[in-house]
């Protein structure tokens, strides 16, 4: 039998929670009711109280109940949920956790679920999970449940989406995770145009005893391996695909903000990293690119309907030289660029759409210019996708490994 834990405003939300807890003990489970809610009485007995989760977030509920500002009410409990999920947690008392809610709901339920560990079950029962859902979710494996009616009593809609929710968090905790190999760990950056290269080498690093792990460069993907490496769990870097920074620089939507590179640098983990895909900045459908971009003689390219790509400029392959080199110079511990000087991604290879000798040279030159001495550039002429590349930044990275382990 496992515990889990219901979070959710007990005086709006309480009938609701209350639904999905029959469901969990009729799968044979405990529930352990958290309430977040401040304004009204809680419709169903919590365990742990809201005047409990106002303390952890060094707040007085009476004062904060008198003012009445749901804002503030909403502010104070997203501070201190996180808080008391995380010690639920790391006392082994919880092995679940499901909440229910609106926009206020969302945002508290899911700033306590980013709290907990990747691989610990979450689920949040939205009304916002069919729309923009980055900010509640940021780099953890919250499960976003779309509620389709509002979460507003209990119909014949409701109650299908939360009796399939229940179900879903109850498969969750009883799916019994293989115990993880007990190999290095390598993360590595990637996207559709430097597939074939991560695939080698990824291939060859496998073979060679690691375990590698592929983050798609999305912005969300990057800032999700850069957390990783934050932890600590990370043995080096396979950065072969540096493309949000593009998006960071000219206004793209995959960025991952303006911290990406630096977590392997300042933390010392040995890293290799190439230009990978920054010949491209990614927009949504043809419509949504920025009218500043319109009439200025920019390259565009229809990855898919729903993805147009517009090719960076010397100028601003130039900047990003720089600002590669600005990141790398941080680095603590070993690492080396590899610069793939025939193409930076499929499509910047000879004879296709975003083939750009002067802006590749331009990134090139800047990085040359900017990079710390000590700093190896390898310049390579092949294509990012060669295998003869993938071999060669395969070789750099395990250099810089044995580099990393001979101190």
């Amino acid at each position: 039998m496992a515990t889990i834990a219901i979070l959710g405003t007990m005086d709006t939300k309480g009938d609701e929670h209350a639904f999905v807890a029959q469901h969990i003990r009729a799968r044979g489970h405990k529930p352990l009711i958290i309430d977040v809610g401040a304004l009204g009485a809680p419709r169903l007995q919590p365990d742990v109280t809201r005047e409990e989760v106002a303390r952890a977030a060094g707040v007085n509920l009476a004062e904060l109940v008198q003012r009445r500002d749901r804002g503030e009410t909403v502010a104070a409990m997203s501070k201190g949920a996180p808080k008391v999920l995380a010690e639920l947690h790391a006392s082994g008392r919880i092995q679940g956790v499901i909440s229910l809610g609106g926009g206020g709901g969302t945002a508290i339920a899911t700033a306590a679920m980013r709290a907990l560990p990747i691989g610990f079950p979450k689920l949040m029962v939205s009304t916002l999970a069919s729309g923009h859902t980055a900010q509640y979710v940021g780099v953890k494996d919250i499960v976003m449940f779309p509620s389709i009616v509002d979460v507003a009593g209990l119909n014949r809609i409701s109650r299908q989406i939360l009796t399939r929710a229940a179900g879903a968090i109850c498969g969750m905790v009883e799916a019994e995770v293989p115990a993880a190999e007990d190999k290095p760990i390598l993360v590595a950056s990637q996207f559709g145009n430097t597939t074939a290269c991560v695939d080698h080498a990824r291939q060859l690093l496998e073979r060679d005893g690691y375990e590698v792990l592929v983050f798609h460069a999305t912005g969300v993907g990057g800032r999700t391996m850069e957390s990783l490496i934050e932890t600590g769990m990370v043995a080096g870097v396979l950065d072969i695909t540096t493309t949000e920074w593009a998006d960071e620089l000219v206004g793209g939507v995959l960025s991952a903000g303006p911290t990406r590179l630096e977590a392997a640098a300042r933390s010392g983990i040995p890293a290799i990293v190439t230009p990978g895909c920054l010949d491209m900045v990614n927009f949504l459908a043809p419509e949504t690119v920025p009218a500043r971009f319109q009439g200025q003689g920019r390259t565009f390219y229809q990855h898919n309907p729903q993805v147009t790509l517009m090719r960076t400029t010397p100028e601003e392959c130039a900047q990003l030289g720089k600002i590669l080199a600005e990141k790398l110079n941080l680095s603590k511990g070993p690492v080396t660029v590899l610069f793939p000087k025939r193409a930076i991604s499929v499509i910047s290879a000879p004879g296709q759409k975003f083939h750009d000798p002067a802006a590749d040279e331009a990134l090139l030159k800047a990085l040359r210019a900017d990079l710390r001495q000590d700093i190896e550039l390898i310049e390579m002429d092949c294509a990012i996708n060669d295998p003869v590349f993938a071999e060669a930044c395969v070789k750099a990275l395990l250099t810089n490994l044995k580099k990393r382990t001979a101190r």
